[in-house]
């Protein structure tokens, strides 16, 4: 039995680090992981902007990189039977194929073959309020729990990065098991800060 104390996840779908730990809750939801998990979109350009500075949200010149999280949290949020499936694709673009989620026809083909209604979605996204949401979905967690990156599992008030080398490849048993261990360790041995190996085994 996997916990079933609601944790959330934070994304952003370039990153391959976040792409490895999402796509081991993907695969253990598929796989009947009795998991609550809430997804919690996290824009990177923002931890980069200078204090002080224009905030990326304002800044027109980050504005492309939007386009995938505020089109995922449109199907999390209007189209959520669709979701999951988006979710994996829109990884999948990025990272198994090489797209520049910043180009609208690369974001279009991958809704798309998800199942979701692509043009629906990026007209929400032209609507401007999936971008305002991302936003005060990555100023909450900065704000409360001092979030710094993708993916961040959150249990509570308990907040751990978590960076994971391996990807599930379909082993929803696999996926089930790391999950399962990483919100038992946040949840239990909260006394562990810090964790990281000096050097990856080959």
């Amino acid at each position: 039995m996997g916990p079933r104390l609601p944790f959330a996840v934070t994304w952003d779908y370039r990153c391959p680090f976040a792409r490895n730990g999402h796509e081991h809750l993907l695969d253990g939801l598929e796989a009947g992981a009795p998991w609550d998990v809430t997804f919690v979109p996290f824009f990177l350009n923002q931890t980069h902007v200078a204090e002080g500075g224009l905030p990326a949200w304002e800044d027109p010149a980050h504005q492309p990189d939007l386009l995938s999280l505020a089109a995922g949290v449109v199907v999390k949020d209007r189209f959520p039977e669709h979701f999951l499936a988006v979710h994996r694709s829109l990884f999948t673009a990025r990272h198994d194929e090489g797209g520049d989620l910043r180009d609208r026809a690369v974001v279009h083909d991958a809704l798309a073959r998800a199942g979701a209604d692509a043009d629906a979605v990026l007209s929400e996204v032209d609507s401007g309020w999936p971008a305002q949401a991302v936003r005060d979905e990555h100023e909450r967690v900065v704000g409360q729990l001092e979030v710094f990156g993708v993916p961040t599992f959150i249990v509570g008030d308990s907040a751990v990065f978590v960076r994971l080398m391996n990807r599930p490849r379909g082993d929803g048993a696999l996926a089930r098991t790391t999950i399962d261990r990483i919100v038992e360790m946040i949840t239990h041995q909260p006394e562990v800060n810090e964790f990281k190996h000096t050097r990856l085994a080959r």
